[in-house]
């Protein structure tokens, strides 16, 4: 079984906002998937389903991000999930907006969500889907860039960047990480490369 956890903040102040677009990849999964993550308990929304043939919990933490952990250790304690078969989507400053990159393993990048999810389960050990959404162009602080709306230009093209992520969640669990990173990075490298030149 695997468990797939999109990260965000719940409450309507922080729909659309950068800092939520890993529930928008979730929601776009269970939509996909006709899972309804509906279930309200382990601080989560949730519910059990299938994506590409496999088992897997759809999970939305209901605690805020700061303590995503806590919702993310008790689905998978609950239901025996092993750590390396844990996907988390989030989205990731260090990335320009609209690039996606996968990876299991490694630190939290001064990610909050990411680094209560480690601390929970005391293991880094996870893949993650990180979702590209920039960095402040102005002075902005960072706490405050994040819960800000996606701009018009960014919610123009959101569509198409939430249908890629929910793809590669899907080719993760059909094909395994390294093809999935084989293609969706050369994807996504190609789709830069474009709009820079």
């Amino acid at each position: 079984m695997y468990l797939i956890v999109g990260l965000g903040n719940p409450g309507n102040r922080y729909q659309q906002t950068r800092h939520n677009i890993g529930f928008m990849v979730l929601e776009a999964i269970a939509a996909r998937w006709a899972v309804d993550i509906k279930q309200k308990s382990f601080e989560a929304l949730w519910n059990r389903g299938k994506v590409a043939g496999a088992n897997v919990l759809l999970a939305m933490p209901q605690t805020y991000m700061n303590l995503s952990g806590n919702a993310v250790r008790s689905l998978q304690a609950y239901f025996k999930v092993d750590t390396g078969n844990v996907i988390v989507i989030h989205d990731d400053l260090d990335l320009p907006f609209g690039a996606m990159r996968l990876k299991a393993g490694g630190g939290d990048a001064g990610h909050k969500g990411l680094k209560s999810i480690v601390t929970c389960l005391g293991s880094a050990d996870f893949t993650r889907v990180r979702m590209g959404i920039g960095k402040p162009a102005d002075r902005t602080p960072v706490e405050d860039y994040v819960l800000q709306k996606f701009n018009p230009g960014e919610s123009a093209r959101l569509r198409e960047i939430i249908q890629s992520a929910s793809d590669a969640a899907a080719d993760i669990i059909q094909s395994g990480l390294q093809q999935a990173m084989a293609k969706h990075h050369t994807k996504n490298i190609s789709n830069l490369k474009k709009e820079d030149g």
